[in-house]
């Protein structure tokens, strides 16, 4: 696994709570972080209007239609206008 390296700054509270838990589970501060990151993450995600369609299976429904009806431009001609 590829890894990255990121660099935070905590204040002292932050930081001796931090050493505390990682002591007390036996884990590294660096393990405890990314253990931390991950839930947060995980509760946070981003949902997307492409997502949202996705998963509706919407995406390419239109039977009947252009094959390159997303790519070509001649099909948004005049679009938005009265």
């Amino acid at each position: 696994m590829s890894t990255g390296r990121i660099t935070l700054r905590v204040d002292e509270v932050l930081q001796e709570k931090l050493g505390t838990l990682a002591q007390a589970a036996g884990k590294s501060e660096s393990q405890i972080v990314r253990e931390a990151l991950e839930d947060y993450l995980s509760r946070h995600t981003v949902v997307t209007c492409y997502d949202v369609a996705k998963k509706a299976g919407i995406i390419g429904c239109v039977k009947g239609g252009p094959k390159d009806m997303s790519t070509n431009r001649k099909y948004m001609e005049g679009f938005g206008r009265d």
